[in-house]
């Protein structure tokens, strides 16, 4: 240590191959050298809390600028603990913020979204499946055509049919059951693809 003009005391870096003594300014090479020293676990610590990639690099790179402005408060008894915190509470506030913003932290939201719906290719073969649906249901005589398009196609119930025209349930189960066999038949002629 060495006193200062003003006769307070000011603390020196000395970096040995085993001990690091308080310093209160970080200079550019002590910040390259914690980079290059804890760079792939405070990548790692980011990572893991995001699930990000690329935000994790960009954490990475905040932990180290806040690390380099506030050194000064640093104890000096353990820097990598020290940087891990200093990640960690960063991480934790990109989270919290992209939760408040409703910012999906990973792909999984879009992943999720997908499997919701299917593939193209599924969607694709879901709409020609219905699509061949309401022809062969609107190809039965009445009152069947109607029962089927409104079970099968538009997915209400026996109640619910039976509601809207007016009919007793009993009325519309036959109709639906009698318009099953119908569309059986349909299908049955049918040659497989």
């Amino acid at each position: 240590m060495k006193g200062n003009a003003e006769g307070g005391v000011e603390e020196i870096s000395t970096l040995s191959t085993c001990t690091l003594k308080k310093e209160r300014v970080c200079t550019q090479s002590r910040l390259s050298e914690m980079i290059d020293q804890y760079d792939k676990l405070i990548f790692s610590i980011c990572y893991k809390l995001t699930g990000d990639y690329f935000m994790a690099e960009d954490l990475m790179q905040e932990t180290f600028l806040t690390a380099y402005q506030k050194y000064d408060t640093f104890d000096g008894k353990n820097e990598k603990a020290w940087l891990g915190r200093i990640a960690t509470n960063k991480s934790i506030d990109y989270l919290r913020s992209a939760g408040r913003r409703g910012v999906p932290v990973e792909d999984s939201f879009f992943e999720e979204k997908e499997q919701q719906r299917g593939s193209p290719e599924e969607i694709c073969m879901e709409e020609e499946v219905k699509r061949h649906l309401i022809q062969s249901c609107d190809g039965l005589k009445p009152p069947y055509n109607e029962v089927a398009r409104a079970y099968y196609v538009e997915e209400r119930t026996p109640r619910e049919i039976a509601a809207r025209q007016g009919k007793s349930i009993k009325t519309i189960q036959t109709q639906i059951y009698r318009a099953r066999e119908m569309l059986k038949k349909i299908y049955g002629k049918e040659e497989p693809a």
